[in-house]
Formats: C-alpha cells, sequence, structure tokens
C-alpha cells in the first residue's frame, strides 16, 4: 500500500481539534509495521507546533513494560515529544475537555543538567547527565477511536501524548534505588495501579539510557534542562471525570492531578 504522511497527520490533528477520535491509521494510510513513516507523521506534529509557538521541553518514552512490546509484536521502546503547554502544575484541575480518551499512569522522570550528544552514551555518562528527580503522573491520550493502537498508530500520535505533572521536590539519583523503588497510584484513597521502577525496562535508568542513544543517532540529541517521562511503573488507569489521582514513588515522594467533572467540550 501507499504511504500518506501528510494524510495521517491531518487526521490526527482533526482528531485532536474537533474532538473526535479517528479510525486506526495502520493499514489505511500507514502501513502495517512501519515505524519509521509513523516516525514521520510524528516530525510532522512536532514541526506544527514549533512552528506555532511551542517550545520542546524534553521526551517520553513509551512501551518500556515487556508484556505491553509484546503484545504489540516490537521487542524495543519508542517516543515521543514533550512540550511546554503539556504540563500541568502539580494538584491543579485538568480540564476533561482537553483530551480525548484519558488515561494516567505513574512515572519517575529525569531532568537533565547536561547534554547527551554521543549515542555511545555509558551508564556513568547517563549517571553525571542527570540533575535530579521527579515523581510524575503521565496523563495519555489517543487520537484513535478506542485506544485500538498499534505500534504505528501510537507513534504517530507522538506516542500517545497527552499532558503530564511533575512533583515538586527534586531529589538526587544516588538518593534512589530506582530499580526496586515502588509505586502506588490511588483515586479515593484507593490503589487503582501499583508497580516499580523494574518494571521499566528493568531500570528507568535503561529506559532513558534507550532514549539518549536513540536520539543522538539521529542528530537531535538530548539536552540540559530536558525533561524525561521515563515509562509507566505500573498499569495506565482510565480517567473518571471529577476524580483525583496521587502517585507515590517510594524515595521520590507524591504528585497529584485531578479532572473536572466535565466530559464533553
Amino acid at each position: 500500500m501507499s504511504v500518506d504522511i501528510e494524510a495521517a497527520s491531518r487526521e490526527l490533528e482533526l482528531a485532536r481539534d474537533g474532538a473526535k477520535p479517528c479510525p486506526p491509521l495502520r493499514g489505511r494510510l500507514l502501513p502495517e509495521g512501519d515505524i519509521e513513516s509513523a516516525y514521520q507523521v510524528q516530525q510532522v506534529h512536532t514541526r506544527q507546533r514549533l512552528d506555532a509557538g511551542r517550545r520542546r521541553v524534553g521526551a517520553k518514552i513509551g512501551l518500556t513494560s515487556r508484556a505491553v512490546q509484546e503484545s504489540f509484536g516490537v521487542f524495543q521502546p519508542d517516543f515521543g515529544v514533550l512540550f511546554d503547554d503539556m504540563a500541568v502544575p502539580d494538584g491543579v484541575e485538568v480540564p476533561t475537555s482537553r483530551l480525548l480518551q484519558p488515561r494516567v499512569e505513574a512515572e519517575v522522570a529525569f531532568v537533565l543538567g547536561t547534554d547527551l550528544p554521543d549515542e555511545r552514551v555509558t551508564t556513568a555518562d547517563l549517571i553525571g547527565a542527570v540533575d535530579h528527580l521527579l515523581p510524575a503522573i503521565e496523563i495519555v491520550d489517543s487520537r484513535i477511536a478506542g485506544w485500538d493502537i498499534s505500534i504505528v498508530d501510537t507513534v504517530a500520535d507522538n506516542a500517545s501524548s497527552g499532558l503530564f505533572v511533575l512533583g515538586t521536590s527534586p531529589r538526587r539519583l544516588r538518593d534512589v534505588d530506582l530499580r526496586l523503588c515502588g509505586m502506588v497510584l490511588e483515586s479515593a484513597g484507593e490503589p487503582v495501579s501499583v508497580g516499580a521502577g523494574a518494571a521499566c525496562l528493568g531500570n528507568p535508568l535503561h529506559a532513558l539510557e534507550w532514549l539518549a542513544r536513540t536520539l543522538a543517532r539521529s542528530g537531535d540529541p538530548l539536552r540540559a534542562g530536558d525533561v524525561v517521562l521515563s515509562g509507566a511503573l505500573g498499569p495506565m488507569v482510565p480517567v473518571t471525570p471529577g476524580a483525583a489521582y496521587e502517585a507515590r514513588i517510594s524515595g521520590l515522594g507524591s504528585v497529584r492531578t485531578c479532572f473536572s467533572k466535565e466530559a464533553d467540550r
């Protein structure tokens, strides 16, 4: 089948702006399994956002769970771009109308203090480059109807990105055991998702290493000041309008978000 990068980008943009998810792109505008073309669609989205005055502030890593990778038939993570208008302050209510099909997941966020320009980056390089860690809630979203996504659909859709919330108490990397740090995500005092750092490629630092090498190889490396959402520590949870969610990660503290009651724009 033919590849239509511009048409795929337009459909995602119309879905986003019109608050109506579109059908899957795979097998229709993009070939099944064509991850390279999916990233080209993502790049169109990135250029549009930058041209409209948004500022790139980092990246998010997805597909960091082995079980999720197997469900997609892939054996590597994916990534998307974080923009300044995606950041939501800790505890501030999110208008549900900003999103189409939101879900939440708890993650470790890395904030870099130095650039990572070399694709041969080592663990020591990563440790030296990380300025601090923060607990994070990623509010994932999909412009694909019913979350009926493949690796091609999610990559093209900026890795199913929505918004993100960072905690406000930074921690040093040396003070946290990222592999063993436990996570609980609660709503109304009840756990809705639990996990640990080991769920993220065995250690969130491994996810950061993959991203640093991938972006350096592409010629657009991670830079000082970038925020990197390293991947979910437990299952993502569909958002209930009017609900509040708090993530607690051992050694990192907590972060909270809540959603308005209205579900329609």
